[in-house]
């Protein structure tokens, strides 16, 4: 049924607009609807500073240490004001309580096996998304983007979309290529909503970061693994640090406690108050 209520509102647009072009039509200028309504400028984006002083939230929110100034948060959880935000997506597998949602909306977004079985990161018990073709891409960044969007709506200045390296634990069933395209579409979406996306881990994309419009990096244990200055270099010190180990973030913080933003976490990243719970910083 038609909103009869909403035809007066555009009949007045459609008056108004008539007006403009009129108006300006008489001063012998050309004019078009698309010079009416010029299409509004992008959203200004933001990459973090280098050197942050930075928490890593992902596993629940808590209040921020004295001296932080930037901090990543799940993006179900809310930005802290005056901090620098990144929105924390899983945008390459799924979480392990919402497979049973992408298995009912989107079954064939989902990586399988040869016997129709998830392919999961074992480590982690998360199913993987299938990023091997143009189309699944696509509709995965229509999903994926909506969360994206969401983040920028909640107030975040940046976003993290994890698990950039899952076509490592695919069995030879996904590519570097199919996971860079991917993210190029994220990384544009992410733009055009404002935000700075940061490339987590995955030092083998570092040569690729430009092109698919990486910011800044998000490094799990590159002191552990001797990356840290792979990624110092690429982003110019734009790179937040988490070390899970004391020997990873002693050497992360000899090597770059003055140049990055580097933070010891525990590997469930509990929030403040529970059990297991560890923040350090250089």
């Amino acid at each position: 049924m038609p909103n009869h209520a909403a035809v007066p509102f555009l009949r007045r647009r459609s008056t108004a607009v008539a007006g403009v072009v009129g108006a300006v039509t008489a001063l012998g200028v050309g004019v078009t609807l698309s010079h009416v309504f010029a299409a509004a400028p992008a959203p200004k984006v933001v990459p973090p500073t280098a050197n942050a002083a930075f928490d890593y939230q992902i596993g629940g929110p808590y209040t921020p240490g004295k001296g932080v100034t930037a901090v990543s948060r799940d993006r179900s959880a809310r930005p802290v004001g005056g901090l620098y935000n990144v929105c924390y997506v899983n945008a390459f597998q799924a979480q392990p309580d919402a497979l049973g949602w992408w298995q009912k909306n989107h079954p064939d977004l989902v990586l399988l096996d040869k016997n129709k079985r998830p392919v999961i990161d074992e480590d982690w018990d998360e199913a993987l998304l299938d990023t091997s073709t143009a189309d699944k891409r696509s509709r995965l960044a229509d999903v994926v983007g909506a969360w994206v969007d969401g983040c920028a709506k909640s107030g975040f200045q940046a976003v993290e979309p994890d698990n950039l390296d899952s076509y490592e634990r695919s069995g030879g069933r996904l590519t570097k290529a199919d996971n860079a395209a991917f993210a190029k579409l994220l990384a544009t979406r992410a733009h055009s909503a404002g935000l700075a996306v940061g490339q987590k881990n995955t030092v083998d994309m570092l040569p690729d970061s430009t092109k698919i419009g990486f910011d800044f990096a998000v490094a799990e244990e590159c002191g552990a693994y001797d990356e840290c200055g792979d990624y110092a270099k690429a982003y110019a010190d734009r790179v937040f640090v988490i070390e899970y180990s004391d020997r990873g973030f002693s050497r992360a913080c000899a090597g770059f406690g003055a140049r990055l933003g580097i933070v010891q976490r525990d590997l469930d990243v509990a929030p403040r108050g529970a059990g297991g719970h560890t923040f350090r910083t250089c």
